[in-house]
């Protein structure tokens, strides 16, 4: 039973008011402000512009690109003081971010429609993809926030030039780099759920080497999730305990004027307690991941050409016990050697080509599997009389069991004369290979992997505007978009005799909508933005919503700098309703209700080495499931020091 894909209940009605009013609180500070605004010269303002990589693999202002990108800032999330990547990504139009309670909850992100697994994840430029999870997605849920420097949220299909899994989009993620005299930062953070957080790092650089060394701890011990319905009778819901170390390190050495080596690695290791439906007390979960590459960067021709030579490794392992002490354990390995070079023709036209192989395994309770892909890739980016921006990009992959499949992608923008508006569209194609578990798993529930399985294909494109006011104070755009995938692989579980437990083709999926934002820079200390974003995802043969998408989305940021030494930001982030399957039974799709929520944060430099923080999530207190059968955290309020010497 599922609801026409039209419907939304009241709830969702109660939370476009609470936007509305949160929206006509931070109005109210605006207007206050525009007797200053008014009076301030458009012509001071000194805008510069944002430079973006994730789109073309090369650093172009992000006004000549066409492609819908998201870029969010280290200082961004300092002054948010959001810790881990799923609380940072929230907010960012397109995305629909569902986590299994709080910290370290399992964390799914879907962009723009499509599934969790349709999304390259990349940390400085390592797939961080499980083999070995059922989707090949990566939990979203483990990666914290301390050490990185700038994340790039790339929407639309993508594997002209980043292969399978960027059907929805690519999420880019680069960490801190080191630079001038060594720089030892040290925090210290404490509240609410046993919260309990440090970080410490050393950075800086001398002569032709610059390094970066990061640990970070959090943790979370005491944080309700588990309804009481979802519990055995006479059994008690205990709370999840988390905790995570991360250690991170990025080193680069000038080897000379030409030539340059970089190396980062990653390691994690953290540990989920949380309650189990059907048996009542707290079941472990361990996660431990190493990521690692090491990239040599060589210029020749007058610096004309750029060649890459890297090679990346990770590996993924999680055991879950489960009381009375049933262990599953899985392993997910992956390494990777690539080239890429990057060739200046002509000022304004750049081509772009690339050669890679990526092996990856799975193991894990009965099974043991290995398969790999190469593929070859090239791209043209082109400017004409500096307002016209073509870019096209073509790739051929060749699966070891799928054989070879292309993609492509073409993006255009033009900047109109006079009032600098931005007309963009894209079209591009993406594939996805089924993942080993899906093709060769064993599990529980009488779980059996589909060898039959066809990979995922998808068509997308999108359309939209941009446009700037007052020397750059106003700026508001938005965006329509639409793919459709077919061989959409989907679970099927039929309960016996027999029960069947596995993965299956199910046709087609549509997915379409807009995005909508704008941007006002009220003062030079006062900075509002507002997004919005209507998704529309459904089964194209049975004409049903998919699950866990939410058909709107709104959310709304005030930045206030009163002083060079103090800061407060507000956010505001509204979530409709969306179909929902059940935790217990019955297990049938259900309607969940949206959600508004507002997180407040503030700091103040006490001392020109040191920062007092703090900050209040869920406000009002707003009590809700996401996904259902998961609570999500309650009103919570943490406070800190950072100190930089």
């Amino acid at each position: 039973m599922s609801p026409s894909k039209f419907s939304l209940n009241r709830s969702v009605s109660r939370g476009r008011v609470h936007l509305l009013a949160s929206t006509a609180i931070i109005l109210g500070v605006s207007l206050s402000n525009s007797a200053a605004w008014a009076q301030a010269s458009t012509s001071d303002v000194v805008t510069l512009p944002t430079v973006v990589v994730s789109p073309s693999l090369t650093p172009t202002p992000v006004e000549q690109v066409a492609s819908s990108v998201t870029v969010i800032t280290a200082e961004e999330i300092q002054r948010t003081q959001r810790r881990t990547l799923p609380d940072v990504l929230s907010t960012v139009p397109g995305l629909n971010v569902v986590r299994t309670g709080g910290p370290g909850g399992q964390t799914s992100i879907f962009m723009r429609g499509t599934n969790s697994q349709h999304v390259k994840v990349l940390i400085d430029g390592i797939d961080v993809s499980d083999p070995s999870t059922p989707n090949g997605a990566p939990d979203f849920g483990n990666y914290l926030t301390d050490d990185i420097e700038r994340i790039e949220v790339l929407r639309g299909p993508q594997s002209g030039l980043y292969g399978a899994n960027a059907i929805g989009g690519v999420i880019s993620i680069t960490t801190k780099k080191g630079s001038g005299p060594p720089k030892v930062r040290a925090s210290v953070e404490g509240g609410s759920f046993s919260t309990f957080n440090q970080a410490a790092s050393l950075s800086g650089s001398q002569k032709n080497v610059d390094y970066s060394f990061n640990v970070t701890h959090f943790h979370a011990g005491n944080t309700p999730v588990t309804p009481a319905y979802v519990v055995p009778p006479g059994a008690t819901a205990m709370p999840n305990y988390y905790d995570n170390t991360t250690y991170s390190t990025r080193l680069g050495a000038a080897v000379t004027d030409d030539l340059s080596v970089n190396f980062v690695a990653r390691y994690i290791d953290a540990k989920l307690l949380f309650t189990e439906v059907l048996t009542g007390p707290r079941s472990t979960g361990t996660y431990k991941a190493f990521y690692t590459r090491g990239e040599a960067v060589w210029k020749t021709l007058d610096g004309r050409l750029t060649q890459r030579f890297g090679a990346a490794f990770s590996d993924t392992a999680r055991d879950n016990t489960t009381p009375p002490g049933t262990v599953t354990n899985f392993e997910g390995t992956r390494n990777k050697i690539d080239w890429r070079g990057d060739f200046v023709l002509a000022p304004g036209h750049t081509i772009i080509a690339g050669l890679e192989r990526d092996n990856e395994q799975a193991t894990g309770n009965l099974f043991n599997v290995k398969t790999g892909n190469q593929a070859a890739y090239a791209e043209i980016q082109s400017q004409f009389a500096e307002r016209l921006f073509l870019t096209g990009n073509i790739r051929g992959d060749d699966h070891d069991q799928f054989g070879s499949h292309m993609t492509y992608r073409l993006a255009a923008a033009f900047v109109t004369p006079v009032t600098n508006t931005k007309l963009k569209a894209t079209y591009g194609t993406g594939f996805k290979a089924p993942t080993l578990y899906e093709l060769y798993g064993v599990g529980s529930f009488s779980y059996l992997g589909n060898p039959t399985l066809r990979p995922e294909e998808s068509i997308g494109y999108d359309v939209g505007f941009e446009q700037p006011l007052f020397n750059g104070r106003v700026k508001f755009g938005g965006t329509y978009y639409e793919n459709r995938i077919k061989n959409l692989i989907n679970s099927l579980f039929i309960f016996g005799p027999p029960t069947v437990n596995t993965y299956v083709n199910v046709g087609q999926a549509k997915m379409h909508g807009s995005e909508w934002f704008a941007e006002v820079i009220v003062t030079d200390q006062l900075r509002l933005r507002g997004d919005f974003t209507r998704t529309m995802a459904f089964d194209s043969v049975a004409n049903t919503e998919l699950l866990r998408r939410p058909n709107n989305k709104g959310s709304i940021s005030a930045t206030w700098q009163p002083t060079d030494k103090s800061s407060l930001t507000a956010t505001v982030l509204s979530v409709g309703s969306w179909i929902d399957a059940g935790r217990v039974a019955p297990f049938g799709a259900t309607q969940k209700p949206g959600y508004t929520i507002v997180n407040l944060a503030g700091e103040y430099a006490i001392h020109p080495n040191a920062t007092v923080f703090a900050r209040v999530d869920n406000l009002f207190d707003k009590r809700y499931e996401k996904p259902y059968g998961w609570e999500q955290p309650s009103l919570s309020v943490y406070g800190g020091v950072r100190a930089t010497y």
